[in-house]
């Protein structure tokens, strides 16, 4: 058994290795393609190019994971079973549920590296992709997708925010204040904002407009302090998208969410997916077994491999799709992420069954 897993282990690693490179490689020249075409309509150079390329490969790896290991453990698995290997310790008295627990033991390492690319390598990547764009066009960008900027509530308060540098000052900020009984108070306004820590913030250039029975004051104050639920991480979570998130900031931005009675469901699917996404390696594990029975012919390894070529991208892509629809149609973010990998590990069971079988 020992001698199984140290061959398990040199040929499903070294193949799985290969098979990342090769991916990574491919999805990195098109990424240079997609930036050459930003090169040609803007006022990048090549050095920007080369390194936006460099920073999104630890995204592309963690989006690959499954499909190489799939791709990769079917590889090694046939060739083993092409060289006679496999048979020769199921003959010696290895049993599938050997076979099946060594896998998964394999596999281990393999989620705990797709974690640390999702969690830390990834978000990382995110941040200092984005903030390279912003130094290649300009020091300031318009945030969010709305011509007013972005709106995000603070407890009673509604905040508006149009613009950000790349320090997080806040540019040309509204602070819309309500009472109890849900009338307008105070319209705050304020040229910038720079952040103090511990949720405070100063305002500089300040006007405000007070709205009362008797009618409305006005007055200016050269700078005051604000108190706000928003911080340096939740304007960061404004910023990105929710799949450039690490699962850390999806759950504080969700419970903020939460306190202030906003919809978490878009945010929830995505975090889900993101603890679920590399536990599927284990699932492509299992997959990637039934491959390996009854190899006769070289011929029948590029058959396998192009199938399973074909489920790796089957799974990457569908998955992908039923996160965007669990979002879009607010489904139940567990059974949005685990629908793939359980559809997938009925059909690895399927199949060993079928095999085992046989």
């Amino acid at each position: 058994m020992k001698l199984l897993t140290r061959c398990l282990t040199r040929e499903v690693y070294a193949n799985i290795a290969l098979v990342f490179v090769a991916l990574t490689m491919l999805f990195a020249f098109f990424d240079l393609i997609h930036e050459l075409n930003i090169l040609s309509n803007s006022s990048y150079h090549l050095g920007y190019v080369s390194l936006f390329v460099l920073l999104t490969m630890p995204i592309r790896m963690y989006e690959l994971f499954p499909m190489a290991v799939l791709i990769g453990a079917i590889f090694a698995l046939t060739q083993m079973a092409a060289n006679s290997e496999l048979t020769v310790y199921r003959s010696s008295g290895v049993s599938l549920r050997k076979m099946i627990t060594t896998l998964l033991t394999l596999g281990l390492p393999l989620v705990l590296l797709g974690y640390l690319c999702g969690e830390v390598l990834a978000p990382i990547s995110e941040q200092m992709i984005h903030k390279l764009r912003l130094k290649a066009q300009n020091t300031e960008i318009s945030v969010g997708e709305f011509r007013s900027g972005v709106w995000a509530k603070d407890n009673k308060n509604f905040v508006n925010i149009k613009k950000v540098l790349l320090d997080t000052t806040l540019l040309d900020i509204s602070i819309y204040e309500f009472n109890e009984d849900h009338h307008l108070r105070t319209i705050t306004a304020a040229k910038h904002a720079v952040y103090l820590g511990d949720n405070n913030w100063r305002l500089e250039d300040v006007e405000q407009t007070a709205f009362h029975s008797q009618g409305t004051t006005a007055s200016r104050q050269a700078s005051t302090q604000w108190h706000s639920a928003l911080n340096v991480d939740i304007l960061r979570a404004l910023l990105m998208e929710p799949k450039q998130m690490s699962v850390l900031d999806l759950y504080l931005y969700i419970g903020h969410l939460r306190d202030n009675n906003q919809k978490t469901a878009p945010y929830e699917v995505v975090m889900w997916n993101k603890l679920m996404y590399p536990l599927t390696v284990l699932v492509m594990m299992l997959l990637a077994l039934p491959f390996a029975a009854h190899q006769q012919r070289a011929s029948g390894i590029s058959a396998k491999i192009f199938i399973g070529i074909t489920l790796g991208l089957t799974f990457h892509f569908t998955n992908k799709l039923f996160a965007s629809l669990g979002s879009l149609n607010a489904w139940q973010p567990l059974v949005t992420a685990t629908v793939m990998p359980a559809l997938f590990l009925l059909l690895a069971t399927g199949m060993l069954w079928r095999t085992e079988r046989r």
